[in-house]
């Protein structure tokens, strides 16, 4: 008699997987996922790009496990147009996305300028608290103002803090918000015990995994193109950090991601 093991399922919260470097097995990304057990996918719209509205969409319309967010990363908001809150506005009265984002401050960088970034950041959040979504946010070498933005802009929807790689008194700030610690691949690298220090930290009821696919593979996939299925590595670090089964971590990381976006089935 055969038998089958059963599948846990295990969330990524953020994969770009519009991304050209998917143009060649997209489907079959996807597919590798799922039968791995990762389900659902977030996947981030760039509102400045057809192509990623376009690609992005399709997606979360043909397979009932993607999700979608939108928003103006940090790098491109030096391109800051009205344009772009209409058609995030459209896209979640046509309850398209779950959230806004990625949208933050990155000051490693230049692509744009931090008065740009700080403007459109902001906009991001007052637009976000309007509608009643959460926010997926990208802080590099920038904790302090986006707290600070956070605070005044008096935005109380929560969301997550993606790709986290700060350290624990910013984490522990943005819990205070409301907001859910995301850890990707990096959590798995040789050098990032500081990293695996804060997921130490962080409460149960507040993680979340993600690959920030196709970027961050973790050991033993360091320097390959991403993928969501890559994941279950990411996840294995963190189920020990946090001495949990992966069962257990698989179903507690579920239960976080449903009860951020208010998901009943």
């Amino acid at each position: 008699m055969s038998s089958t093991k059963e599948i846990i399922s295990l969330v990524d919260s953020h994969a770009h997987l519009d991304m050209e470097e998917f143009d060649h097995d997209r489907d079959e990304v996807i597919c590798r996922a799922f039968d791995a057990g990762i389900q659902p996918i977030l996947c981030p719209i760039d509102v400045s790009s057809e192509r990623s509205i376009r690609i992005t969409s399709d997606l979360a319309a043909k397979y009932r496990m993607i999700h979608a967010a939108a928003g103006l990363h940090p790098h491109q908001a030096k391109l800051n147009s009205p344009a772009f809150f209409a058609a995030i506005k459209e896209l979640a009265e046509a309850r398209k996305i779950r959230a806004i984002g990625e949208i933050g401050l990155d000051f490693h960088y230049d692509f744009s300028s931090p008065d740009e970034q700080r403007k459109t950041f902001r906009e991001h959040l007052a637009l976000a608290q309007e509608l009643g979504l959460p926010a997926i946010i990208h802080s590099r070498d920038a904790g302090r103002e986006i707290v600070q933005a956070v605070r005044e802009e008096g935005f109380s929807q929560g969301g997550i803090l993606h790709c986290f790689t700060e350290d624990w008194d910013f984490a522990k700030t943005m819990l205070d918000q409301g907001f859910f610690i995301s850890f990707s691949g990096i959590i798995t690298f040789p050098k990032a015990q500081v990293l695996r220090d804060v997921a130490r930290k962080v409460p149960f009821d507040r993680l979340l995994i993600e690959t920030d696919a196709p970027y961050l593979a973790p050991v033993p996939y360091r320097g390959k193109r991403n993928e969501p299925s890559y994941i279950l590595e990411t996840a294995k670090i963190i189920a020990e950090i946090k001495k949990l089964s992966f069962d257990q971590f698989a179903k507690t990381i579920g239960c976080n991601y449903h009860s951020l976006f208010n998901i009943h089935s």
